[in-house]
């Protein structure tokens, strides 16, 4: 048992890193976007936070990370023992901010106070983590805040998150480890330690938030041997790349290029490096790449991963916002994904066709809480509900 508390999944518990999935089926469906995006987004929008609150009656305390696909809507011929219902943890592991920044969308949405004590409660409960040896504290401490309306206690939990990540910089590695709070080896340098934790250690100390960035960019982008999402440390030959994940994952494309992109919007001393642009041009997708790609490139037919353009999407959204001569292509790019999302993969509110973990076999094609939680960021940046410089 780790630190955390996490169990292996079978026991409504998962523990884990944020890997790579492996089956699905080819994104062959098409749809067109409309000439009123603001009102398909906004009905979208509210199916998907509607969607929350029954989540949140369904999953009381814990916190949910993924749910196979209803048997309506799932051709599996073996479905899941419950199909259609959350698979939770009771810490939240590292997606757990993601389901506190879905409360908090839902509470802005509605302006129910009702909500907002449930964005409250939800967040209050992510303070274990604040000190927990792991750089996913940007995915949980981040997003689980950032949205937080008008909530000293959000506020200060963020504070204390971001003092603590500061502590464990290591500046002869120039970056916050990836931590051994969900296992395995602890100096390691992941794409998934990047998103989340480059704007929360910007808080506190932005020189050290851009060296971390600038690490993960040297290494994931720019290693030797080309791209890989995960490098692990040795005192006495220096770093190596992992097998796993594997070089192709589009997450992990995604979630640097997520990281990329709130550098930039920072400005300096965090995204001014000729280096995070120079990552920015091989990190963007192809005008010809499809708006839903493949969890790994190299499964040809197989996996989509729908959590990966979410992610991309808001991403775009957020260089939109740079004003340069090609923000009208982010934008486009962005409500293109979102709209192809919405028309091809949702159904009653839930993202469906994420993919999760490969080597497992663990929800291959399934709802993905922070698959969710991207898709209706995304959403509520196009409707207005949300400023993107703020989160």
């Amino acid at each position: 048992m780790t630190p955390t508390g996490e169990a292996p999944p079978g026991a409504g518990e998962v523990r884990g890193l944020d890997v790579p999935g492996a089956h699905g089926r080819p994104d062959a469906r098409q749809a067109t976007r409309p000439d009123e995006p603001e009102r398909w987004a906004s009905e979208a929008l509210g199916a998907v936070l509607d969607q929350v609150a029954a989540s949140r009656a369904e999953v009381g305390a814990r916190f949910p990370l993924f749910a196979d696909p209803s048997p309506d809507l799932n051709p599996n011929p073996n479905p899941a023992p419950n199909p259609g219902r959350w698979t939770t943890t009771g810490r939240g592991s590292w997606t757990g901010g993601f389901w506190a920044g879905l409360l908090w969308l839902r509470a802005r949405h509605t302006g129910d106070e009702r909500d907002r004590a449930a964005a409250v409660e939800c967040t209050a409960r992510l303070a274990p983590w604040a000190e927990a040896d792991t750089a996913t504290r940007g995915l949980i401490l981040w997003y689980g805040t950032a949205l937080a309306d008008r909530d000293p206690g959000a506020d200060a939990l963020r504070a204390r998150a971001a003092r603590a990540c500061l502590r464990d910089f290591e500046p002869e590695l120039g970056l916050v480890p990836w931590g051994a709070a969900l296992g395995g080896p602890r100096l390691l340098a992941r794409a998934d330690g990047v998103p989340g934790l480059v704007p929360l250690l910007a808080t506190e100390n932005a020189t050290a938030a851009g060296a971390h960035l600038r690490t993960h960019l040297d290494l994931c982008v720019h290693g030797p041997g080309g791209p890989r999402p995960a490098w692990q440390w040795d005192a006495a030959t220096g770093w190596h790349p992992c097998e796993d994940p594997p070089p192709d994952w589009a997450r992990g494309r995604a979630w640097l290029l997520l990281a990329a992109a709130d550098a930039l919007l920072a400005g300096p001393p965090i995204g001014t490096a000729q280096q995070v642009y120079e990552a920015l041009e091989l990190l963007l997708p192809r005008p010809d790449e499809p708006l839903v790609p493949s969890a790994h490139t190299s499964l040809g037919d197989g996996p989509l991963d729908t959590s990966a353009a979410a992610i991309t999407a808001v991403a775009l959204a957020k260089l939109a916002l740079l004003r340069d001569s090609r923000s009208a292509w982010y934008a486009e790019r962005s409500r293109d994904a979102l709209h192809r999302l919405v028309s091809a993969h949702v159904a009653d509110g839930r993202l469906l066709d994420g993919c999760y973990d490969a080597g497992s076999g663990t929800a291959v094609r399934h709802q993905l809480v922070w698959g969710d939680f991207f898709l209706a960021l995304g959403l509520a940046a196009l409707t207005g509900l949300v400023d993107l410089t703020a989160v």
